[in-house]
């Protein structure tokens, strides 16, 4: 976070850290160099590879907010609809500000993802 270079982008930045901290209840930490985790859990693809990911996590960057959650989670699109200004990849919502988000519809993103993760990976 201390590497952006905006000082509106690592406010940003540290509000999202507490914001997931407080909703995911577990501390952030480090994924890599560029990637904000909390939680994590192990996956095991039919091909057979296996490996741990951040249960939930975003990357502040210069251009973007990554915020790294499930394409496929209860309620995804409907509450995109309400979000606010964002953009989307296959894996990720990619917000400019959180000035430009509706935070309560965020925490419901949030948890939704999180149930669909612990569904589909912790039986």
């Amino acid at each position: 976070m201390n590497s952006l270079k905006d000082e509106k982008q690592q406010a940003d930045a540290q509000k999202l850290v507490n914001f997931i901290q407080e909703i995911s209840d577990f501390p952030p930490k480090m994924w890599g160099s560029s990637i904000i985790g909390f939680g994590f859990y192990n996956y095991k693809y039919e091909s057979g590879r296996i490996g741990d990911s951040p249960l939930v996590g975003f990357s502040p960057r210069a251009s973007a907010i990554s915020l790294y959650l499930s394409s496929n989670f209860e309620d995804r699109e409907s509450l995109l609809e309400q979000f606010g200004k964002h953009k989307t990849g296959k894996g990720c919502i990619y917000i400019k500000s959180l000035t430009n988000i509706n935070l309560s519809i965020l925490d419901k993103m949030i948890l939704n993802h999180i149930s669909h993760i612990k569904e589909m990976y912790t039986n």
